[in-house]
């Protein structure tokens, strides 16, 4: 029978949704013991990889069909649910002939439309819930066209699965967060599950628990968590995956945050600080229009001037003092760097605009 998403999702005995197990099916004994432990933490869903798409060849790679085997065998001798990923139309009827209840599909598998298309096809009058990551890269229209496809095959029971993207900046993540894309999924698709992958966005079980935790505040409603007997022996993803004992120890260490509260007074002055948010900010676009105002005006004499929009000393006088003002207000440099590059791109754009009648130049600044 396909896993009930429904029904765990709000009958559960843990708080939040927890999906966990290891990385990868190694053996029957690894497999089994794993599952043992987690049945007694009371995971609903239990996630094992059998077929791994290794960036380059020679890597463990899943042990495929066998582990199917395996896990067909652990489900009826502890009454526990499974859910594996698909990246083909043959895992596909592979992983629903084996019994599993529940299927994801993978970052590399999301970023694809066309895989996703046959996939979604495949999966056409199968009633199983489905798991989408987020593609590889930071494209929210890529992730929502992944989830749409899915929904366009007529699965109706289908949830998000955040676990970071690729950069080449040096970051402290194996696949940093950037928490903005997912919170935006949510924001169009209020409904949609929204699990978080602290596993492979840390890629250090030393830092599991903090990334957990942080998606807890925002209300994510559940983790899918890499967990295997041994992890140092692990044949995949050794680094990012605890033990189950970690896992329990972790469950007992969270603090849980609601949507809302019951809380009558704290409504009253949530809705008071919100009223002044809202009205800072109505000062805040209202003062972005005046500079923008003030852009058109400096662009038009440029343009009478014959003077070049892109002006570096400019920009490094803007850059260093408004992240020198912003330190006596304890505002994060990064955020105020970024906050003025968004703010000088469209300068650039009305600039360029009123001088050469193009879009913007890219790289140049006011």
């Amino acid at each position: 029978m396909p896993f009930d998403l429904n029904q765990h999702w709000n009958s559960s005995e843990i708080n939040p949704f927890i999906i966990g197990g290891p990385c990868s099916a190694e053996s029957y004994e690894q497999l089994y013991s794993v599952c043992e432990q987690l049945s007694e933490l009371s995971v609903p869903l239990i996630r094992a990889g059998v077929w791994k798409p290794r960036t380059r060849p020679g890597g463990f790679e899943g042990m495929g069909k066998e582990a199917l085997g395996w896990i067909q065998r652990v489900k009826n001798e502890l009454n526990v649910n499974f859910v594996v990923e698909v990246a083909s139309t043959q895992h596909v009827e592979e992983a629903l002939k084996y019994g599993i209840g529940a299927l994801w599909i993978g970052a590399r598998s999301s970023a694809n439309p066309f895989t996703m298309q046959e996939i979604a096809e495949s999966l056409r009058g199968v009633d199983v819930p489905v798991f989408v990551k987020n593609p590889i890269n930071p494209d929210l229209s890529l992730w929502v066209g992944a989830i749409e496809r899915i929904h366009g095959a007529g699965i109706d029971k289908v949830a998000a699965i955040h676990r970071g993207f690729s950069t080449y900046a040096k970051s402290e993540y194996r696949n940093p967060p950037t928490w903005q894309i997912p919170i935006e999924l949510k924001r169009l698709f209020p409904e949609l599950p929204l699990i978080c992958d602290p596993s492979h966005i840390s890629g250090d079980r030393s830092k599991v628990f903090d990334i957990a935790q942080a998606a807890l505040l925002l209300n994510y409603d559940g983790l899918m968590i890499e967990v295997h007997p041994d992890p140092e022996k692990a044949l995949s993803d050794a680094a990012q995956q605890i033990t189950p004992m970690m896992l329990k120890e972790m469950m007992q260490k969270w603090r849980m945050t609601r949507s809302k509260s019951s809380n009558i007074w704290y409504n009253s002055k949530q809705e008071a600080i919100r009223t002044q948010i809202d009205e800072l900010d109505k000062r805040i676009v209202e003062a972005i229009g005046e500079r923008m105002h003030l852009v058109r005006t400096l662009g038009e004499y440029k343009k009478e001037n014959q003077v070049s929009i892109f002006q570096v000393e400019r920009w490094d006088e803007i850059f260093k003092t408004r992240s020198e003002w912003g330190e006596d207000l304890e505002l994060n440099a990064l955020f105020l760097q970024k906050l003025y590059q968004a703010i000088h791109d469209e300068s650039i754009r009305l600039q360029s605009e009123i001088m050469n009648n193009k879009d913007q130049v890219e790289g140049m600044t006011e």
